[in-house]
């Protein structure tokens, strides 16, 4: 009996000491890395050598893996490098953000079979048909440490992701906030609960006030740069700027079987001395493609804004079709700028990497404003890029909603709003235009970086510098 006694001491004394060990979690984390191969041999440096202090180190991204650079995007099976790069450095799981939905649905549930990380979003439902191997959350065993990461992502004001609505079709999304609450079921199963979020930061710090069960939030979608991380509400949240400058490596202290200590800190991969060998090995192979190195044309000056480079883009698409008017969204240029010199297909597919049809309607300038102000409004606030007019736009800023909108013709005088033009835009800018026009648009059967490569070697040499479409109070 005392010998009973003494045992089941010993077992109590073991449990107690054991409960009250201090244990770390170790997160090495990335946001909208946008198909920055060149980082990923300079990342995978940095979760060796972490992962060499932090064997059970948890490695993530908050999304927008894909989407920048033409080698990835363009490939046999588009997106498949950067997958095979994660695959390499060991990553444990990614949030679907808004361009992985680029690939189309059957090119994201091919990407999602091909890596051997796991693919988490719980506020989408997509149909059965497409096969997609989503999962709301998955519970991590880091060293004895559970951990319950929640996959979350961002819907734009059409209460869809910020994509094209044809890449989405069969797919049902869930309102962010209202989904997280329904797994707060993991606060009594988990050591930590970690929301891998691919909301933006201001959403992450808002939602912060009312998820006091969340313990850390690793953010993307808004490229807010962090010094490491901030607290919020008792949250620790996290992210980095787009194309991995920096990666995140977070630290969570346990004792007693509660979080004691929060931190994160900022690791500079840009610049890093060291390298993954295999992982650079991966990014030479994949980068052996001379397509995107052809050269199209010669910028005599240099682009040094978006506005020069959205102008060049809506003249390309008036010249190689003989429209009237062209439009494009100011997200779909998806570069800051260009040096003068030569201009690659490499070039093109950096600046407009979607893949968009090229889409022609008639309308009357009246319908056309009305579509300009409902792209503005599904673009992010963002005013669309014109050529075969200008346009003066008066906004609140209070609201930052369209006050008053003037379309100027090439002559300086005010549009005609009853007059038909035959008007061109990218699919994607006429798709986040809904309105109630009569003409809804209909392909050219051609994709706007063939129009643009078209353009620039009819062109041979541009120049754009100081071109303005857009005057903006």
């Amino acid at each position: 009996m005392k010998k009973n006694i003494l045992l089941s001491l010993l077992v109590f004394v073991a449990l107690t000491l054991s409960a009250q060990e201090r244990r770390e979690l170790h997160i090495l984390s990335i946001n909208d890395p946008h198909a920055a191969m060149e980082q990923f041999p300079r990342l995978g440096f940095v979760a060796d050598s972490l992962r060499t202090l932090y064997p059970d180190l948890l490695i993530l991204s908050a999304g927008d893996n894909r989407s920048g650079d033409p080698i990835n995007d363009m490939f046999e099976i588009p997106a498949y490098p950067v997958v095979a790069l994660m695959n390499q450095i060991g990553f444990h799981a990614t949030v679907i953000g808004n361009h992985e939905y680029d690939s189309n649905q059957d090119g994201l549930a091919r990407l999602i079979n091909l890596s051997a990380f796991s693919t988490l979003c719980a506020n989408m439902e997509p149909d059965p048909k497409w096969k997609m191997h989503v999962k709301p959350y998955q519970v991590f065993d880091c060293g004895g440490i559970s951990v319950g990461v929640i996959g979350i992502t961002a819907l734009g004001s059409m209460g869809i992701p910020e994509s094209h609505p044809a890449r989405l079709t069969d797919i049902k999304f869930m309102d962010p906030l209202e989904t997280i609450r329904k797994y707060q079921f993991l606060r009594e199963k988990c050591d930590v609960i970690l929301l891998l979020s691919h909301l933006g930061f201001e959403t992450d710090v808002k939602f912060s006030a009312e998820l006091p069960w969340v313990d850390i939030i690793i953010g993307g979608h808004s490229h807010t740069q962090l010094d490491g991380g901030e607290m919020h509400n008792g949250i620790l949240i996290t992210q980095n700027g787009k194309s991995i400058p920096y990666a995140t490596h977070s630290t969570l202290v346990l004792q007693g079987g509660k979080i004691v200590e929060k931190k994160a800190e900022r690791i500079a991969v840009k610049g890093m001395p060291g390298e993954n060998k295999t992982v650079a090995e991966l990014v030479r192979y994949f980068s052996e493609n001379p397509v995107f190195k052809r050269v199209l044309a010669v910028a005599e000056t240099p682009f040094e804004n978006r506005e020069e480079l959205g102008c060049m883009v809506c003249d390309a698409y008036l010249a190689e079709t003989g429209a009237d008017i062209s439009y494009q969204n100011a997200g779909g240029v998806r570069i800051e700028n260009h040096p003068a010199g030569d201009m690659t297909m490499g070039d093109v597919m950096k600046m407009d990497p979607f893949q968009n049809d090229l889409v022609e309607l008639h309308v009357t300038g009246k319908e056309l404003a009305e579509m300009l102000i409902s792209c503005y409004d599904n673009d992010k606030q963002r005013f669309p890029y014109v050529s075969g007019m200008t346009c003066d736009v008066v906004i609140d800023p209070a609201t930052q909603k369209i006050k008053k909108l003037t379309l100027n013709g090439k002559d300086g005088k005010k549009l005609n709003l009853k007059k038909t033009y035959h008007v061109v835009g990218n699919s994607y800018s006429v798709a986040v235009s809904p309105t109630n026009r009569a003409d809804q648009g209909r392909s050219m059967g051609i994709t706007t970086p063939d129009v643009i490569k078209n353009y620039l070697e009819h062109q041979g040499r541009v120049s754009f510098q100081g071109r303005r479409c857009l005057n903006i109070k």
